[in-house]
Formats: structure tokens, sequence, C-alpha cells
């Protein structure tokens, strides 16, 4: 299906929650679990979700939402996830991705990640502007959901401290192919949007399938 074709597919507004849903659980969601968070009948949304999945949105397997096994544990259940890759629409037609990664592979090839870093620095202070530092995790959030990094809170039980994940890297094309230095640039593109003296602070912390980056209360604050 043409990029096109799929993201006119999110275009009925129920089809877009359930999406939006099931995206945002980073994990398998269940078709009685989507019905009930987006207020429809789970025929609609079984209905929905089997759209998505046709268009290459959405993932479909199956499993025992119970967590057993054996007799009595019931029949799978269909259950949806976050399908790999991107989808983009661009009239007339652009390849800014190239651009990028030949932009990318020259400031490798002459050592210039400290110079991309600062630039970085100074366009996440830009995107600022004339606030002050982020004031705290919750603010980090809603500064992060903005800039489409699609943030979570790390579970407590899991860490020492409050972590904020993200699942989505708005740079995962070019990242894939050149790690150190985008990860590097998208590291100091963050510090300057947060703010490096404020309450929270971002550092390295990689995971397979989100972005590399996560933010943290710093030392002796917290939220």
């Amino acid at each position: 299906m043409e990029d096109i074709d799929a993201i006119a597919v999110l275009q009925d507004p129920v089809r877009r929650r359930l999406y939006e849903y099931v995206v945002a659980q980073g994990r398998e969601v269940g078709r009685n679990e989507a019905a009930e968070a987006t207020g429809v009948a789970r025929t609609l949304a079984a209905h929905h979700l089997d759209k998505l999945t046709g268009a290459g949105l959405l993932e479909s397997g199956s499993r025992r939402l119970s967590g057993r096994s054996g007799p009595g544990a019931g029949r799978p259940a269909k259950v949806y996830t976050r399908a790999p890759g991107e989808r983009s629409v661009s009239l007339p037609a652009r390849d800014y991705r190239t651009a990028a990664e030949l932009l990318a592979e020259a400031a490798e090839l002459a050592g210039l990640d400290a110079g991309l870093c600062a630039a970085a620095r100074r366009r996440g202070e830009s995107l600022r502007g004339s606030a002050g530092p982020c004031g705290g995790l919750d603010q980090a959030v809603e500064t992060l959901a903005a800039r489409g990094y699609e943030p979570y809170r790390e579970s407590a039980e899991d860490v020492a401290s409050p972590v904020v994940r993200m699942r989505n890297c708005p740079f995962h094309a070019v990242a894939e192919s050149f790690p150190p230095l985008v990860c590097g640039m998208n590291l100091a593109l963050l510090e300057g949007l947060l703010g490096a003296e404020g309450p929270v602070r971002a550092r390295m912390d990689a995971r397979p399938g989100e972005c590399c980056v996560v933010v943290e209360a710093s030392k002796n604050n917290d939220d």
C-alpha cells in the first residue's frame, strides 16, 4: 500500500483514536482493551483495528491474555502493536533523508561531532526561547511530546528514581546509519531544549526500539 493510502486510513476519527491508543501503550493491546479505552463497541474496534493492520500501520498476532496456558486457559485473543517503519507524504516529492544522510556522512568523515553537538545545543536553546529551564519531569514530558518523542514514565518498580523514556526518535532513519553522530546530536539538542542547569537532565541510555536518550531528575533535585 502506498504511504498516502495508508495515512488516509487515519482520516476516520475512531480509527485514529484506536491507532493512537495502541501506539501509546508500547505493548500488545487486545480488542477489548482498545474498545474500552476509546469508548467504542468491541465489534467496531475489531473492524477498525483490522483495517489499520491491513494498511500496514499496525501488526497483529494472538496470545492468551490471561497469562495462563493449558486446559481452561481460554482461547488466544487477537492483539495489536505498532508496525515498524515510517509513512510519509510530500507533495511535490522531496528527499530530505538523502540530504541528511549525506551531511551526516560528511560530518562523520570530517570529525565534526563537537561542532554538530554545539549547533544542536544552540538549536535546542533557540526552540526553548525565552523560557527558563524545564521545571520538572511533568513539564519535560509535555515538551518532549510536542516534539514527537512519544515520552512515557518508566514504571517506578523498574528504576530507583523516576525516568522518562521515549518510544520514538524523530531522527531514527539517519540514526540507524550514523548512531554515534546522530545520537550525540540528539542528546545535545535535548540538553539545550530542557536546559542543562535545571532540575532535569538528559543522558544516554540506549534501549532497542526506543530513543537513545532518557530524561531524569538532576542530582539533588526532586520532581
